[in-house]
């Protein structure tokens, strides 16, 4: 993206403003479709995400307008780190944490993340060497090329609208979601008198916003979380794939083709790496995953401008990239854990929405330090920036419970009070015959 617009002939500021903005509006979207995306129907959401990226394409293919592409960006959510943004992830993973149990979430989460890395993959090593080859061709620019890459965009936007069409309809949020596990069940036969639980409780009403359904006690966990999101993503955009590949034509003047490459590559590292977090999650928990990996992750995107040698850039970027999505699918069935059910993608939306805000702000940060000739001094406050999220997250969350461990411990003490009351009761019952007893004689 910023290599595209570098050649329509933008400066690196105004380049830096395009990505801002394109988050900026892809968050106002992302807000206003995953709060009333169940109540519409999450393939008809999905749907018209697809259409629309078809329509985006198509706009980028035509038109060398800084104002209608900004608009397409927009609408058609186009992202400019490579990674997929706006409302619509937010939807696929309230999707899977709704089909699958606790004990595969991750495991689906993580695959999810693989087939996601594995396409970006594929689609920059198709876009590089694309490019560089009908640049050899008679009468194409690198402009023109760049245009037939986005004809290629469209074609994939309407396939994708083509398998959205195919989705169940078990993909949608139920009116009265089952029980999480038999903790609840458990639990009604010791508290048929006191509060229900949350999971069994019956939701509102689908037409409302789903804003609305979430508890206090959600909300509290969920604005520690966006606090430390927004620090990590502020971060992430300020060294977005399409700003690290721009700083590496610069550097060392890579042509597209090897620069794809090269992305190709790390996206693969990335790909597999998603396959190990799953299960180093099981042996050492959700939080600590997240943590112990995103931490070498951030060492590395600070030392990637240091090198002045091609081949020690680029593995950094290797070692960054197969690491630094290792976190993303246990934090997903982190935050899927510690709401209730039919909270998940509004909870979802709001926590995608609030790091794509924060990230929007980065582009533009490293757009005016590209322009002033100071490009590397991004990665390094990105490393750092990054390095504080992970110790901050770490201390402040690692004795939070998921919500089936706390109905877990609830229906424990729960069996607890009630087998101390059939004590007291039998003691009293004893005494009671005891005293009787004393009476008659």
């Amino acid at each position: 993206m910023a290599l595209y617009f570098s050649d329509l002939g933008h400066s690196d500021a105004r380049i830096g403003l395009f990505m801002t903005l394109t988050l900026v509006g892809d968050t106002l979207i992302s807000l206003i479709l995953t709060n009333y995306a169940d109540a519409l129907g999450r393939r008809r959401t999905l749907l018209l995400g697809a259409l629309l990226m078809a329509l985006s394409g198509v706009v980028f293919s035509v038109t060398s307008n800084f104002w209608l592409l900004l608009l397409a960006a927009v609408v058609g959510v186009i992202s400019p780190s490579g990674k997929e943004v706006g409302p619509f992830r937010a939807i696929e993973e309230s999707t899977v944490a709704h089909l699958t149990q606790l004990k595969l979430r991750t495991d689906v989460l993580a695959w999810s993340g693989v087939m996601g890395s594995f396409g970006t993959a594929c689609g920059a090593f198709v876009c590089g060497w694309t490019t560089q080859t009908l640049l050899t061709w008679p009468g194409w620019t690198t402009v023109s090329a760049y245009r037939a890459v986005f004809w290629g965009y469209t074609l994939i936007g309407l396939l994708k609208a083509a398998l959205t069409l195919l989705l169940s309809p078990q993909c949608e949020s139920k009116s009265e979601p089952p029980a999480v596990n038999s903790a609840s069940e458990e639990r009604e036969g010791f508290l048929a008198s006191q509060q229900a639980s949350p999971n069994e409780s019956k939701p509102p009403s689908q037409k409302k916003s789903s804003l609305a359904q979430i508890s206090r006690e959600s909300w509290v966990i969920i604005i520690r979380l966006c606090c430390l999101f927004a620090l990590d993503s502020l971060a992430s955009g300020m060294v977005q794939f399409s700003l690290i590949a721009f700083f590496m034509e610069r550097k060392f003047h890579i042509a597209q083709g090897k620069l794809g490459t090269v992305l190709a590559i790390g996206w693969v590292f990335s790909s597999i790496s998603n396959v190990v977090s799953a299960s180093i999650a099981r042996r050492i928990g959700l939080l600590k995953t997240m943590v112990f990996t995103h931490l070498p992750s951030s060492i590395f995107l600070a030392m990637i401008p240091i090198p002045t040698s091609l081949i020690l850039a680029v593995m950094f970027i290797f070692l960054r990239a197969s690491l630094s999505s290792m976190d993303q699918a246990p934090r997903s069935a982190f935050l899927s854990a510690v709401v209730l059910p039919n909270e998940r993608t509004a909870v979802m939306g709001v926590v995608n929405t609030v790091k794509t805000m924060s990230q929007s702000g980065g582009p533009i940060i490293t757009g005016v330090l590209a322009g002033k000739d100071h490009f590397w001094v991004a990665f390094v406050a990105a490393g750092a920036m990054k390095a504080v999220y992970d110790v901050v997250l770490l201390t402040a969350f690692v004795n939070t419970k998921t919500r089936e461990e706390a109905e877990s411990e609830e229906v424990v003490r729960a069996v607890d009070s009630f087998e101390l009351e059939s004590d007291r009761g039998s003691e009293d019952t004893g005494e009671d015959t005891k005293a009787a007893g004393d009476a008659r004689a």
